[in-house]
């Protein structure tokens, strides 16, 4: 009976075994070094308890104990205050909401059209271009700190990670150019967390490729 109670007690991360957002907050769950239970979702064919506990019928979504959380975003700064070591966002809340900002232009600028690509296969060429172009352009200033303009690994890492680890599947190889983005992608890629990280279904997409 006590082990059937801790289970209930555990923290469930409902998540897409391909899903970048999903792949966001398992890496953040490894970088802390949280126990949860995970279930897989076929995105196809949602669970009926996904269903009751989160109204957008998505992935991922977080339940830890009476409290359900979905978003990504919101997930991965819940579980960095619930477990503040490591640290992964900043206690100054000037440095707090400039990596929020960061992490808003990521998702608007970047994710937007990698998830472009992704659903849409005949998506034009110019759509692949900007991605690549614009990552091209800001690489520079990954040889300057180890991570995302920081000497830490912040959330801002964890929201790289899986668009840098999905580029070969909608087409985009980096150029020699863009070397200091590839060197912090493979700094990156060989963090224990991120490879604890990876899916079955992830970590194929590098073998294929």
């Amino acid at each position: 009976m006590a082990q059937v109670a801790n289970r209930r007690l555990a923290m469930t991360l409902y998540t897409g075994d391909t899903c970048p957002y999903s792949h966001m907050v398992r890496i953040v769950l490894a970088e802390k070094g949280i126990n949860y239970d995970l279930i897989e979702v076929d995105l196809n064919n949602t669970p009926e308890d996904l269903k009751d506990l989160n109204p957008y019928n998505e992935v991922p979504t977080l339940v830890d104990r009476d409290l359900v959380l979905f978003e990504h975003q919101v997930i991965m700064e819940y579980l960095d205050e619930r477990f503040p070591h490591p640290p992964l966002m900043p206690v100054d809340p000037v440095a707090r909401a400039r990596n929020r900002l960061m992490l808003k232009r990521i998702q608007r600028d970047w994710f937007s059209l990698f998830i472009e690509l992704r659903k849409n296969k005949d998506a034009p060429d110019s759509v692949r271009s900007e991605l690549c172009d614009s990552l091209v352009t800001i690489s520079p200033i990954f040889e300057q700190k180890p991570y995302f303009m920081s000497d830490e690994f912040s959330l801002i890492d964890c929201t790289m990670a899986p668009l840098l680890w999905r580029l070969p599947i909608v087409g985009i190889e980096l150029p020699a150019s863009a070397k200091g983005l590839m060197s912090y992608a493979a700094r990156v890629f060989e963090r224990e967390a991120f490879v604890e990280s990876l899916s079955e279904a992830e970590t194929e997409m590098h073998q294929s490729t």
